[in-house]
Protein backbone atom coordinates (compact mmCIF):
# COMPACT_ATOMS: atom_id res chain seq x y z
CA UNK A 1 0.00 0.00 0.00
CA UNK A 2 2.86 2.33 -0.86
CA UNK A 3 4.01 2.43 2.76
CA UNK A 4 0.69 3.86 3.99
CA UNK A 5 -0.62 2.45 7.24
CA UNK A 6 -4.24 1.52 7.83
CA UNK A 7 -6.19 3.68 10.28
CA UNK A 8 -6.22 2.39 13.85
CA UNK A 9 -9.75 0.97 14.45
CA UNK A 10 -9.42 1.74 18.16
CA UNK A 11 -8.20 5.33 17.72
CA UNK A 12 -10.13 7.64 20.05
CA UNK A 13 -11.21 4.73 22.26
CA UNK A 14 -8.14 4.29 24.47
CA UNK A 15 -10.18 4.87 27.63
CA UNK A 16 -13.16 2.81 26.52
CA UNK A 17 -12.61 -0.75 25.36
CA UNK A 18 -15.94 -2.59 24.98
CA UNK A 19 -16.43 -5.91 26.70
CA UNK A 20 -17.04 -8.82 24.30
CA UNK A 21 -20.67 -9.85 23.81
CA UNK A 22 -22.15 -12.81 25.64
CA UNK A 23 -21.48 -16.29 24.19
CA UNK A 24 -24.20 -18.59 22.85
CA UNK A 25 -24.79 -21.46 25.28
CA UNK A 26 -27.04 -24.32 24.09
CA UNK A 27 -29.56 -25.45 26.72
CA UNK A 28 -31.71 -28.61 26.44
CA UNK A 29 -35.26 -27.82 25.34
CA UNK A 30 -36.44 -30.36 27.92
CA UNK A 31 -35.68 -27.76 30.60
CA UNK A 32 -38.91 -25.92 29.77
CA UNK A 33 -39.77 -22.37 28.85
CA UNK A 34 -41.44 -20.82 25.83
CA UNK A 35 -39.98 -21.93 22.51
CA UNK A 36 -41.92 -20.01 19.85
CA UNK A 37 -39.48 -18.03 17.73
CA UNK A 38 -36.41 -19.14 19.68
CA UNK A 39 -33.20 -20.07 17.91
CA UNK A 40 -32.54 -23.78 18.31
CA UNK A 41 -29.96 -26.42 17.45
CA UNK A 42 -30.99 -29.99 16.62
CA UNK A 43 -28.94 -33.14 16.44
CA UNK A 44 -27.80 -36.35 17.98
CA UNK A 45 -25.07 -36.66 20.60
CA UNK A 46 -22.04 -38.29 19.01
CA UNK A 47 -23.37 -37.61 15.51
CA UNK A 48 -23.60 -33.88 14.80
CA UNK A 49 -25.60 -30.65 14.98
CA UNK A 50 -27.58 -28.28 12.79
CA UNK A 51 -28.28 -24.65 13.62
CA UNK A 52 -29.85 -21.56 12.00
CA UNK A 53 -33.24 -22.96 12.96
CA UNK A 54 -36.26 -21.56 14.81
CA UNK A 55 -38.79 -23.41 16.94
CA UNK A 56 -42.51 -23.26 17.61
CA UNK A 57 -44.17 -24.41 20.83
CA UNK A 58 -43.88 -28.05 21.89
CA UNK A 59 -46.57 -30.53 20.89
CA UNK A 60 -47.43 -33.83 22.54
CA UNK A 61 -48.34 -36.86 20.45
CA UNK A 62 -49.11 -39.99 22.40
CA UNK A 63 -46.48 -40.23 25.11
CA UNK A 64 -43.81 -38.20 23.30
CA UNK A 65 -43.08 -34.49 23.16
CA UNK A 66 -41.89 -32.87 19.93
CA UNK A 67 -40.70 -29.45 18.85
CA UNK A 68 -41.78 -28.05 15.45
CA UNK A 69 -38.55 -26.77 13.88
CA UNK A 70 -38.00 -24.81 10.66
CA UNK A 71 -35.19 -22.98 8.93
CA UNK A 72 -34.76 -19.36 9.98
CA UNK A 73 -35.59 -18.17 6.47
CA UNK A 74 -38.91 -20.03 6.55
CA UNK A 75 -39.69 -18.75 10.04
CA UNK A 76 -39.05 -15.13 9.08
CA UNK A 77 -41.13 -15.48 5.92
CA UNK A 78 -44.02 -17.07 7.81
CA UNK A 79 -43.95 -14.27 10.40
CA UNK A 80 -43.62 -11.46 7.86
CA UNK A 81 -46.28 -12.74 5.45
CA UNK A 82 -48.50 -14.53 8.00
CA UNK A 83 -48.35 -17.80 6.09
CA UNK A 84 -48.18 -21.42 7.19
CA UNK A 85 -44.95 -23.32 6.65
CA UNK A 86 -44.03 -26.96 7.05
CA UNK A 87 -42.20 -27.59 10.33
CA UNK A 88 -40.85 -31.10 10.95
CA UNK A 89 -41.45 -32.43 14.45
CA UNK A 90 -38.19 -33.16 16.26
CA UNK A 91 -38.17 -35.14 19.53
CA UNK A 92 -37.66 -32.65 22.35
CA UNK A 93 -34.59 -34.50 23.64
CA UNK A 94 -32.85 -33.74 20.33
CA UNK A 95 -33.40 -29.96 20.56
CA UNK A 96 -31.25 -27.36 22.33
CA UNK A 97 -32.23 -23.71 22.75
CA UNK A 98 -29.66 -20.96 22.17
CA UNK A 99 -29.27 -19.02 25.40
CA UNK A 100 -26.76 -16.29 26.21
CA UNK A 101 -24.11 -16.97 28.84
CA UNK A 102 -21.91 -14.63 30.81
CA UNK A 103 -19.46 -12.47 28.89
CA UNK A 104 -15.84 -13.17 29.69
CA UNK A 105 -12.32 -12.96 28.38
CA UNK A 106 -11.85 -14.31 24.86
CA UNK A 107 -8.75 -16.38 24.15
CA UNK A 108 -6.75 -14.60 21.46
CA UNK A 109 -5.24 -17.65 19.75
CA UNK A 110 -6.47 -20.93 21.27
CA UNK A 111 -4.47 -24.07 20.57
CA UNK A 112 -6.03 -27.20 19.12
CA UNK A 113 -6.48 -28.90 22.48
CA UNK A 114 -8.47 -25.98 23.88
CA UNK A 115 -10.83 -26.20 20.89
CA UNK A 116 -11.81 -29.83 21.49
CA UNK A 117 -15.41 -30.32 22.64
CA UNK A 118 -17.61 -33.09 23.95
CA UNK A 119 -20.03 -34.64 21.47
CA UNK A 120 -22.65 -35.04 24.19
CA UNK A 121 -24.22 -31.66 23.43
CA UNK A 122 -23.80 -28.75 20.99
CA UNK A 123 -20.73 -26.65 21.84
CA UNK A 124 -20.81 -23.25 23.49
CA UNK A 125 -20.05 -20.63 20.84
CA UNK A 126 -17.77 -17.78 21.84
CA UNK A 127 -18.04 -14.48 19.95
CA UNK A 128 -15.20 -13.59 17.60
CA UNK A 129 -13.92 -10.04 17.18
CA UNK A 130 -14.51 -8.81 13.63
CA UNK A 131 -10.80 -8.28 13.03
CA UNK A 132 -10.20 -12.00 13.74
CA UNK A 133 -13.22 -13.36 11.91
CA UNK A 134 -12.01 -14.08 8.38
CA UNK A 135 -14.93 -13.93 5.94
CA UNK A 136 -17.79 -11.79 7.12
CA UNK A 137 -20.63 -11.44 4.61
CA UNK A 138 -23.80 -13.30 5.57
CA UNK A 139 -22.66 -14.24 9.06
CA UNK A 140 -24.57 -13.56 12.28
CA UNK A 141 -23.13 -10.53 14.01
CA UNK A 142 -23.52 -8.65 17.29
CA UNK A 143 -23.27 -4.87 17.46
CA UNK A 144 -22.01 -3.56 20.79
CA UNK A 145 -23.71 -0.37 21.91
CA UNK A 146 -21.83 2.39 23.65
CA UNK A 147 -24.12 2.08 26.69
CA UNK A 148 -22.88 -1.51 27.15
CA UNK A 149 -25.86 -3.19 25.49
CA UNK A 150 -25.95 -5.57 22.53
CA UNK A 151 -27.92 -5.56 19.29
CA UNK A 152 -28.44 -9.04 17.86
CA UNK A 153 -30.44 -10.66 15.03
CA UNK A 154 -28.16 -8.91 12.53
CA UNK A 155 -26.34 -10.22 9.45
CA UNK A 156 -23.25 -8.74 7.84
CA UNK A 157 -23.87 -7.67 4.24
CA UNK A 158 -20.29 -6.57 3.44
CA UNK A 159 -16.75 -7.48 4.38
CA UNK A 160 -14.67 -5.05 6.44
CA UNK A 161 -13.72 -1.94 4.44
CA UNK A 162 -12.77 1.69 4.92
CA UNK A 163 -15.52 4.27 4.62
CA UNK A 164 -15.29 7.79 3.20
CA UNK A 165 -13.81 9.02 6.50
CA UNK A 166 -11.10 6.35 6.46
CA UNK A 167 -12.66 4.35 9.33
CA UNK A 168 -12.73 0.55 9.22
CA UNK A 169 -16.31 -0.72 9.31
CA UNK A 170 -18.82 -3.16 7.85
CA UNK A 171 -22.45 -2.80 6.88
CA UNK A 172 -25.11 -4.92 8.59
CA UNK A 173 -28.83 -5.53 8.12
CA UNK A 174 -31.60 -6.78 10.37
CA UNK A 175 -31.96 -10.51 9.94
CA UNK A 176 -35.57 -10.25 8.73
CA UNK A 177 -34.44 -7.91 5.94
CA UNK A 178 -31.51 -10.21 5.13
CA UNK A 179 -33.86 -13.18 4.60
CA UNK A 180 -36.47 -11.03 2.81
CA UNK A 181 -33.72 -10.10 0.35
CA UNK A 182 -33.51 -13.80 -0.56
CA UNK A 183 -37.22 -14.44 -1.10
CA UNK A 184 -38.26 -11.08 -2.58
CA UNK A 185 -35.09 -9.68 -4.15
CA UNK A 186 -35.58 -6.43 -2.23
CA UNK A 187 -32.22 -5.17 -0.97
CA UNK A 188 -32.22 -4.44 2.77
CA UNK A 189 -31.58 -1.18 4.53
CA UNK A 190 -28.12 -1.36 6.05
CA UNK A 191 -26.25 0.24 8.91
CA UNK A 192 -22.54 1.03 8.97
CA UNK A 193 -20.89 -0.24 12.16
CA UNK A 194 -17.30 0.52 13.24
CA UNK A 195 -15.04 -2.52 13.48
CA UNK A 196 -14.45 -2.23 17.24
CA UNK A 197 -18.21 -2.54 17.90
CA UNK A 198 -18.81 -5.59 15.72
CA UNK A 199 -18.41 -9.28 16.60
CA UNK A 200 -19.29 -12.53 14.89
CA UNK A 201 -21.92 -14.25 17.05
Amino acid sequence: MNGESLPDPFAGHSEWAPEPPRPVVPTPATMGGQLRGRRVIVGLPGHGWRGDLRADEKVVQGSRTYVPVMSEGEWYRAEAEQTEVFAPLVPVERVWVEEYGMAGAIASSPDVMSRLVSLDEPPRREPVASLDAGSFTGRRVVQLLEDGGERRDLRAVTELHTNQDGDICARVAHELDWYRWGWSGRAPKTLEVPVHLLWIE
